[in-house]
C-alpha cells in the first residue's frame, strides 16, 4: 500500500475548511433564498441531481420537511432531457445540485422548471458553469477543484450549503448553531480509529448501509462510495425498511454500516440494530452515542439531524483505506469519469 495520500483522502480532509468558507462567503445567498421563501411561501420545493449530488438533495428533503414542513419532490432529469415533458411549477422553487454544473440533463431540467414557472437555484461548485449561468440564484460550494473521481468535499459542501438554506428559511437557531460548529466537528474526526471496521469490509462480498431521516441520505452516499471505490456491492436502506424483505439476506457475519445519530429516530434505530445483531449481523454503527457492535464514536455538532455528515467524513477515510488495501486506486475507479454528461 502506497504511503502517498490519495487525492480522495486529501480532498476529504479539506472539508472542514471548505464548509467554514462557504458558510461565510454565501451569507448573501442564504439571505436571498430566505427572502424568496418569506415573500412567496412556496407550498412545494423540487430538486434535480445525479449521483452523490442526488444524495445531498435527499438529505435536504428530509431536513427541510422535518424542520420547516415544506414537501420536497425529486424530479428525474430525463423528464426534460429525454421525454421533453413540460413542468407546471408556477410559484415553486427548484434546486439543482451539481459539482460541475455541466451535465446536459440537469441543465435541461432547470430550464424546464424555469419555463414552468419556478424560481431556480443552482447549488454548484463551478459557478461559471452552464447550470449556474442560467439559474436565478447561485449558491456556490466554494470547494475548489476536486480531482478525485470520488466526490468527498463537494458532497459535504453540498449538504452543508443546503443545511444553511434550511436554517435560513426556517429561522432555526439550533440548526444554525450546529452549522457553526460543523467545521470544528469535522476537524475533530481526525485520528478516529477505523481499523476494526476495515477488517469487516475487507472480508465482505456484500453489505447494507442504513439510516433514517437525513442519515438515510448519508447511507445512500456510503453505499455508492463502497461500490465506486472499493468495488464492494452495497445497498442502502432505511433501517425501518431493513425490517422487511431485505432482512432475508442477513446471515451470520453480514456487515451493516449504520448511521445512527442522536435524533428522534435514535431509539428505533437501536432496536433495529439489536434485532439485526441477533440474526448474526456484524453491525458497524456511526454515532455520537455508544452502541453495540464495532462502534465508531464521532463528534457531535449538538444537532442529531446534522451529525450524520460528521460520520460521513470518518466513513470516507474508512472506505478509502479499504480501497487501497484491496489494491485499487480510489482516485481512478474502473469505468468511471469525474464529470458524467448524461441525457
Amino acid at each position: 500500500m502506497s504511503e502517498t495520500q490519495s487525492l480522495m483522502l486529501q480532498e476529504a480532509g479539506q472539508s472542514p475548511e471548505v464548509v467554514a468558507t462557504l458558510l461565510e462567503k454565501e451569507k448573501n445567498a442564504f439571505a436571498e433564498i430566505a427572502k424568496l421563501f418569506s415573500d412567496n411561501a412556496p407550498s412545494v420545493v423540487t430538486t434535480a441531481a445525479r449521483g452523490s449530488s442526488d444524495h445531498a438533495a435527499t438529505f435536504f428533503k428530509y431536513l427541510l420537511e422535518i424542520s420547516c414542513g415544506i414537501p420536497v419532490a425529486s424530479i428525474g432529469p430525463s423528464i426534460a432531457s429525454v421525454y421533453a415533458a413540460p413542468l407546471h411549477l408556477k410559484g415553486g422553487v427548484h434546486f439543482t445540485v451539481s459539482q460541475s454544473g455541466a451535465s446536459p440533463d440537469i441543465v435541461a431540467l432547470q430550464d424546464a422548471a424555469k419555463r414552468g414557472g419556478a424560481t431556480t437555484i443552482a447549488v454548484v461548485n463551478v459557478v461559471d458553469s452552464p447550470l449556474a449561468k442560467q439559474a436565478d440564484i447561485v449558491l456556490g460550494l466554494n470547494a475548489g477543484p476536486e480531482k478525485s473521481v470520488a466526490a468527498t468535499k463537494s458532497f459535504i459542501a453540498s449538504v452543508a450549503a443546503l443545511s444553511g438554506v434550511t436554517a435560513a428559511i426556517g429561522g432555526k437557531r439550533d440548526l444554525q448553531h450546529a452549522l457553526e460548529k460543523l467545521p470544528e466537528a469535522l476537524l475533530s474526526t481526525v485520528g478516529i480509529d477505523t481499523a476494526a471496521a476495515e477488517e469487516v469490509l475487507l472480508g465482505a462480498t456484500s453489505l447494507y448501509t442504513a439510516g433514517r431521516g437525513p442519515a438515510f441520505a448519508i447511507a445512500l452516499e456510503a453505499a455508492l462510495k463502497a461500490k465506486e471505490t472499493a468495488s464492494l456491492h452495497a445497498e442502502a436502506f432505511s433501517l425501518a425498511e431493513l425490517m422487511h424483505g431485505p432482512m432475508r439476506l442477513v446471515q451470520p457475519g453480514f456487515p451493516i454500516i449504520a448511521f445512527a445519530p442522536d435524533d428522534a429516530a435514535y431509539a428505533n434505530n437501536v432496536q433495529a440494530l439489536e434485532r439485526l445483531q441477533k440474526l448474526g449481523a456484524t453491525a458497524v454503527p456511526f454515532s455520537s452515542q455508544p452502541l453495540a457492535g464495532i462502534n465508531l464514536r464521532v463528534p457531535t455538532t449538538g444537532n442529531g439531524l446534522l451529525d450524520p455528515l460528521v460520520s460521513l467524513l470518518v466513513y470516507y477515510r474508512l472506505i478509502e483505506s479499504v480501497t487501497r488495501r484491496k489494491g485499487f486506486d480510489p482516485d481512478k475507479p474502473a469505468n468511471l469519469l469525474k464529470v458524467t454528461e448524461t441525457m
